[in-house]
């Protein structure tokens, strides 16, 4: 099934009863990378074309399956509004187009939050064998319920204080359909107005993802093959915004921010 039916599929079953515990599924899948979809996620993201992958490009290889598991009946928390509030990626090593990458997925660590529930969808890929990627996807369900945790919370990544911005982005309201167009993700909430105001939302928004690649994208040629990509995302980035990106050195790492007058959109380490 498409992305967008999977999408239908979670918006015809979100009424009515749902399993109060994560599935045991891991979902799996070997995935050969497509250069044109490559390249027309680079282009929409900020990227040089070229035949490395991105540091967050496996996400979107792993990201149909995450959605597969969010669709079922036995995924305790609704697929329509669930909104992408941290991600933490692990690069082991640079991966080439060339290379065929085995994904898989499973979800983990429900648990309550003073603004709903949250969740984790865990990727792994690996290329013959060798697991070359991590990616933890953190969603909340506003207004759901989950049981309380006492599981560990990882300290959020640092913003920065001040200093001058590197660069001004003029974030316009096709950015959402852009990014779903190559990365398959098509909840409504990225998409138009109306449909992210059926979500509580006054205007569409920016997928926290094509935020995080953006910035990330302000780096290359600066950053290491091996390396950790932690963001969280604070207030929805609205579309359309003009939005400010900061980056600051930090012994072998950068620090970076993205930010409106009015809020902070985006906090991330990469080390």
């Amino acid at each position: 099934m498409s992305l967008a039916g999977l999408y239908v599929k979670a918006a015809v079953g979100a009424v009515g009863p749902r399993s109060r515990e994560l599935p045991s599924t891991e979902l799996m899948r070997s995935v050969p990378v497509d250069r044109a979809h490559l390249a027309a996620y680079a282009r929409v993201c900020g990227f040089a074309v070229g035949d490395v992958l991105p540091l967050t490009y496996p996400h979107v290889l792993a990201f149909p399956l995450q959605v597969e598991l969010m669709a079922s009946r036995a995924f305790p928390l609704p697929l329509p509004g669930l909104v992408h509030v941290r991600n933490t990626i692990t690069a082991r090593r640079r991966i080439d187009a060339a290379e065929e990458l085995d994904v898989r997925v499973h979800a983990e660590r429900l648990r309550a939050h003073p603004k709903g529930a949250q969740v984790d969808l865990v990727a792994e890929i690996a290329a013959g064998g060798e697991p070359v990627w991590h990616g933890r996807s953190t969603y909340l369900a506003r207004g759901a319920s989950a049981p309380d945790s006492d599981k560990f919370e990882p300290p959020l990544p640092s913003g920065i204080e001040d200093g001058p911005a590197v660069a001004t982005w003029l974030v316009d309201a096709g950015t959402g359909r852009r990014y779903a167009a190559v990365s398959g993700d098509v909840n409504p909430i990225h998409l138009h107005p109306l449909t992210a105001k059926a979500f509580g939302f006054p205007r569409a928004i920016a997928h926290g993802m094509w935020t995080a690649a953006h910035a990330l994208a302000a780096l290359q040629g600066r950053t290491a093959d091996a390396a950790t990509y932690d963001v969280a995302f604070a207030k929805p980035l609205l579309l359309p915004s003009i939005v400010e990106l900061r980056t600051r050195p930090v012994g072998d790492g950068w620090h970076l921010d993205v930010r409106s007058r009015k809020a902070q959109h985006l906090t991330a380490t990469l080390s």
